[in-house]
């Protein structure tokens, strides 16, 4: 069930009663904006604003008959405001309610998402700075490639999170958009002027243009966004996931007082929550497509979006909310095995620094092609016999003759790997408060 991935703040932003509010706060900006042109008497106006409620349960009840909901909903608040009620959706058709109301959802979802991205960013911070001199290793195609830091590491999750932010006020702007024009947006029974006042009281502009509906490539790019963020959110857990493996355990997800980790196996700490976000990152990015999908309707509008978007709009929501709040904790709390890490450095016996020693050899004048077989002889010995590369490397007269003991010992210092940190933090974070 989607309710246990929900966190309350976003839950409450996609319930039927908060919808139904949404529609009641634009149509009563609508009356008043048609109260400014003179079109609905200022004592109506009042008694509208006064009354103007609704009961779920009721639109419900309406709704079972009249196959409607916006009918239903409009029933429901009539039966509240009684005679006044005339003037309630005046000259619109459904959708400038629905699509402006849903703008409405839509931006406050964001805006708590923005605001978890901020936490995150928070605490990815933190542990980059923490961790900025703790050296691990780097792995290219799941290979020890040559070391780095583990905080170099979530600097580089850090930035991610930032372009995401920007993305999402990206979002927001492109979403703030409201339309009240009629059946098929051409204003007949409506004054322009109208949609303009309404939408400057929900704090919504205009859509320069549209048939019945927003265009729902709108609607596309901010799916899109939420797919992008769950998408990080997972590489992070796969990073996690293999980094808590047996064999490299230099990382763990929060294993808490009581938690059992398996219903045979005692001695189990599995990754779970880390594979929770990869699992659920697939309903989200699954959900982009649908909404793709709704961007292709029939002529001026047809309504095989409305069907798909209300469920891809509360789950897709609710699944990154909950996914942030789980990233959030599981990166503020994680544990961090430094001193595994040192010894998976050591584990392919000195091959990491097989760059340094071809790099040495071309520094005193050896062709590339020339040195790179130098190298590699002895690599592959150390992979196939389980050799020490350092070793070999000193016992090879051919890399002898151009590198003395001296020079050989200093392509294996891991200091140099540290030597750029300062300058890479520095450049992300040295214009930052």
């Amino acid at each position: 069930m989607i309710e246990r991935y929900t966190n309350p703040e976003m839950g409450a932003v996609w319930t039927e009663d908060n919808k139904y509010r949404k529609w009641l706060d634009v149509e009563i900006a609508v009356c008043e904006a048609w109260t400014k042109l003179g079109k609905i008497p200022a004592p109506a106006l009042k008694r509208i604003k006064a009354k103007a409620g609704f009961e779920v349960e009721r639109i419900e009840e309406i709704e079972k008959v009249v196959k409607h909901d916006i009918i239903a909903f409009l029933s429901s608040v009539a039966e509240k405001v009684g005679r006044d009620s005339r003037f309630i959706h005046l000259g619109l058709t459904s959708y400038d309610v629905v699509d402006t109301a849903l703008s409405l959802l839509i931006r406050e979802s964001l805006k708590k998402i923005r605001r978890r991205l901020l936490e995150l960013k928070k605490v990815l911070r933190r542990q980059a700075v923490k961790y900025k001199k703790t050296i691990c290793m780097g792995r290219t195609h799941g290979i020890h490639a040559e070391p780095v830091t583990f905080g170099f590491k979530v600097l580089v999750w850090y930035e991610e999170i930032k372009r995401h932010l920007d993305r999402v006020d990206r979002a927001i702007d492109v979403i703030s958009v409201g339309r009240i024009s009629g059946s098929v947006g051409t204003y007949i029974h409506l004054d322009p002027r109208v949609e303009v006042a309404a939408l400057k009281t929900l704090g919504l502009r205009p859509a320069p243009v549209s048939t019945q509906v927003l265009q729902r490539d709108r609607h596309a790019e901010v799916m899109s966004v939420l797919a992008l963020v769950a998408s990080t959110l997972e590489k992070f857990a796969v990073e996690i996931r293999h980094l808590q493996r047996s064999e490299v355990l230099e990382l763990e997800e929060p294993f808490t007082t009581g938690q059992k980790g398996s219903s045979s196996m005692p001695h189990k700490k599995n990754p779970v929550r880390c594979e929770r976000l990869s699992g659920l990152a697939r309903l989200v990015r699954g959900n982009l497509h649908a909404a793709f999908e709704n961007m292709a309707l029939w002529h001026e509008r047809d309504i095989s979006h409305s069907s798909a978007e209300r469920i891809i709009f509360p789950d897709s929501f609710t699944l990154t909310d909950f996914m942030l709040t789980e990233a959030i904790d599981v990166i503020g709390n994680w544990r961090v095995h430094p001193e595994n890490m040192r010894r998976n450095i050591q584990a392919t016996r000195g091959l990491i620094f097989s760059q340094r020693v071809l790099l040495a050899l071309t520094q005193k004048g050896i062709l590339r092609d020339d040195a790179y077989p130098l190298v590699q002889k002895n690599s592959l010995k150390v992979w196939d016999e389980a050799l020490d590369f350092k070793t070999l490397v000193l016992a090879d007269p051919d890399i002898r003759r151009t590198l003395s003991p001296k020079e050989i010992e200093e392509c294996f210092s891991l200091q140099p790997y540290l030597e750029k940190i300062d300058y890479i933090f520095e450049r992300v974070l040295g214009h930052e408060s």
